[in-house]
């Protein structure tokens, strides 16, 4: 039962970071490409480490040594600096190509 439920979080990360790397090539201009990035890499990697998170609290770490049993506290620690720092990075980046002059891109403009 845990093997199927890891299968599912890494499935799903791995959709949505196919899903934002397909947003990045099809998206018209820099906000929405950065914007489809932003929340799919963000929900991709806390799902994938909640995967593994899962698999090694269930499988791998009982009876180990107490090294080996911090690892899942790391990755929690991990998924609070994703949840943290990827949507501010992306808020800087955007207000950065704001600030700039940089337009967003409306019906009717030719792609880039």
């Amino acid at each position: 039962m845990v093997e199927l439920i890891v299968i599912i979080l890494l499935a799903a990360g791995i959709f949505f970071m196919l899903t934002g790397a397909i947003g990045l090539l099809r998206f018209p201009d820099f906000y929405t490409r950065l914007h489809a990035t932003g929340k799919c890499d963000t929900l991709g990697e806390v799902l994938i480490i909640a995967g593994l998170l899962i698999y090694h609290i269930f499988v791998y770490s009982p009876g180990a040594d107490i090294s080996v049993q911090l690892v899942p506290v790391k990755l929690l620690f991990l998924i609070v600096f994703i949840f943290l720092a990827n949507p501010t990075g992306t808020h800087a980046l955007m207000k950065a190509a704001y600030n700039t002059g940089l337009k967003p891109w409306k019906k009717g403009d030719a792609r880039m």
